[in-house]
């Protein structure tokens, strides 16, 4: 794909690992990101980690104007889009909030690249959109039942596409849903700087072995799982990273939508994570069990091989791999960006 690629949310963590990527790739990026959960400094590590040089734009695409703006200033072929809220928990407290980040944004964010003729897209979705899952391993045709704010809006999002698709055969959408995912850049110049107390576990894992935080809290050990802890597929981010580029190539081979899983199709349960931590690192991470956590589902796990036949994608790196990235990111950023 020739021109340049928009990166929206493109300085937050699954958004940077990205650019690292498309920049090493050869692409020309420009983010578009409104820094209200992201620093302008994952942007300049970003650079000094490739060594190639990108354009940031603060904007909001809660703000059409600025949104066309940025299209009508700009050679731009594709969009990889990130931007938005993403806090479950935080999504049930504010629920207008993430609709008119999410879907309101994206409205404005579709409305201006169809003005301007841009009709390839990558949109980040979630396995939050299958909600309870009836079977395992998740299967893009598994039923879809949000039970979240956030998870709705990623679903509504994914209505969106579709129905834009059916109206206009010449666009062409890829649509990722996530599981889990962890990690930093190996470089341990890149990685998660979550503001306040983490909502995710791996940045609350190393936040307490660099001594940041006394203990972890583990929400249940009663589940109906080998050690009685929630199991999750835990997904590296620079894997997830190359799972954009192989989307993005492979749009200029289809029409319509795209949907695919992005994750290991293995899962790993709390306890698991935290005895690879412990073992990869040689630092203790002090645990105590609480109560179950309303919402939590016990075992999700994706099945990735349509990612694998069409994408030519499956992730590669391991838990240990994870751990490893992760800590050295926090050792090396006790404070994240800051």
């Amino acid at each position: 794909m020739n021109g340049q690629i928009l990166v929206t949310g493109g300085a937050g963590y699954i958004g940077s690992h990205t650019c690292v990527a498309l920049l090493q790739a050869g692409f020309d990026v420009i983010v578009l990101d409104n820094l209200s959960n992201s620093k302008p400094e994952a942007i300049r590590r970003v650079q000094h980690i490739t060594e190639k040089n990108l354009r940031l734009i603060r904007g909001d695409l809660r703000n059409r104007d600025s949104v066309f703006d940025v299209f009508t200033a700009h050679n731009i072929q594709g969009v990889i889009h990130f931007a938005g809220l993403k806090a479950v928990g935080e999504s049930t407290e504010k629920p207008l909030d993430y609709y008119q980040n999410n879907v309101a944004g994206t409205a404005n964010l579709l409305e201006a690249m169809a003005h301007n003729g841009v009709k390839s897209v990558v949109f980040s979705s979630s396995c939050t959109v299958y909600g309870v899952p009836e079977t395992l391993p998740v299967r893009e045709d598994s039923p879809l039942f949000a039970v979240s704010p956030y998870g709705q809006t990623k679903l509504t999002i994914e209505h969106m596409l579709l129905d834009l698709s059916k109206s206009d055969p010449d666009w062409r959408i890829s649509i990722l849903r996530y599981f889990n995912p962890v990690g930093a850049h190996s470089s341990g110049v890149i990685g998660e700087d979550p503001m306040g107390i983490p909502n995710n576990l791996m940045p609350y894992v190393s936040q307490v072995a660099v001594g940041m935080r006394e203990e972890l809290s583990v929400f249940g050990g009663d589940y109906p799982t080998a050690d009685g802890t929630c199991v999750r597929d835990y997904i590296h981010v620079v894997d997830l990273a190359r799972g954009h580029l192989s989307a993005l190539a492979q749009l200029s081979n289809q029409s319509g939508v795209s949907t695919y899983n992005l994750g290991t199709g293995k899962g790993h349960s709390v306890l698991e994570l935290i005895e690879c931590f412990e073992k990869t690192t040689g630092q203790a991470v002090p645990f105590r069990m609480v109560e179950r956590r309303p919402g939590d589902t016990p075992v999700v796990y994706a099945d990735p091989s349509l990612a694998e036949s069409e994408l030519g994608w499956r992730a590669e790196l391991s838990l240990a791999d994870i751990c490893a990235d992760a800590w050295r990111w926090q050792r090396n950023n006790p404070e994240g960006y800051a």
